[in-house]
């Protein structure tokens, strides 16, 4: 292999370590099950909200729109996706801990229907149990890929916008689909911008101790 061929190669390197994600998730099937205590965050306004099960289309989407996103932030900002991949992975274990501490639960309406969009959503309801729904995993990455793409600032208006309605779209479609509640919303909109504050904050710390230690290093080794 040539040698500029290699060094391209390299470069896009640090995008394994997305492979992170699909293990951490590991945990969200071992707790994934009916507990001894399970508490339903219902409020008035969600039992307003109606069943439409179109929405299963965009919450389906979630898991492509958050690869796709990951390394169109990495393109655009080597800081920005290494802040948004370790906010995501920290989110997620901080969900898995609440999971395993404080369960909930968000009964499901029955799918009678038939076609390709009741199907799907009966496809989903069959490998989802109806816990770990405090707070939304959906929303915590979608919310934090978002966030992280308005920090890369040569993304066009277009590409901004797209990005906001698929990500309005995922938000919408937790609700609708009966998955979540408003309150595992806010949960991991919260821990969003919690985590994604920190991280900001000690990633320039520790990139400038790599750099120092790479300055400082000796030609010969």
């Amino acid at each position: 292999m040539a040698p500029d061929k290699d060094t391209k190669l390299a470069k896009y390197r640090p995008l394994l370590w997305i492979l992170i994600i699909p293990l951490l998730n590991i945990c969200y099937g071992l707790l994934n099950h009916e507990g001894s205590r399970v508490s339903n965050l219902m409020t008035e306004l969600d039992a307003q909200i109606p069943f439409v099960p179109a929405f299963i289309i965009p919450y389906m989407l979630w898991y492509p729109f958050i690869m796709v996103m990951l390394i169109v932030i990495f393109r655009k900002s080597e800081k920005t996706y290494y802040q948004t991949l370790i906010t995501l992975c920290v989110g997620l274990v901080v969900s898995y801990v609440i999971y395993y501490f404080y369960q909930t639960t968000v009964p499901r309406p029955p799918v009678t229907e038939h076609g390709v969009i009741p199907s799907l959503v009966r496809f989903i309801y069959m490998t989802d149990q109806p816990y770990n729904c405090f707070p939304s995993i959906h929303v915590l990455t979608s919310y934090l890929v978002w966030k992280g793409s308005a920090d890369c600032e040569d993304l066009s208006f277009i590409s901004r916008s797209l990005i906001s309605v698929m990500m309005g779209a995922i938000v919408l479609s937790t609700l609708f689909v009966k998955q979540h509640y408003i309150l595992d919303i806010a949960g991991a909109i919260f821990i969003v911008q919690v985590l994604y504050y920190f991280t900001g904050k000690m990633l320039p710390v520790k990139l400038r101790v790599q750099n120092k230690a790479s300055i400082n290093k000796p030609l010969n080794e």
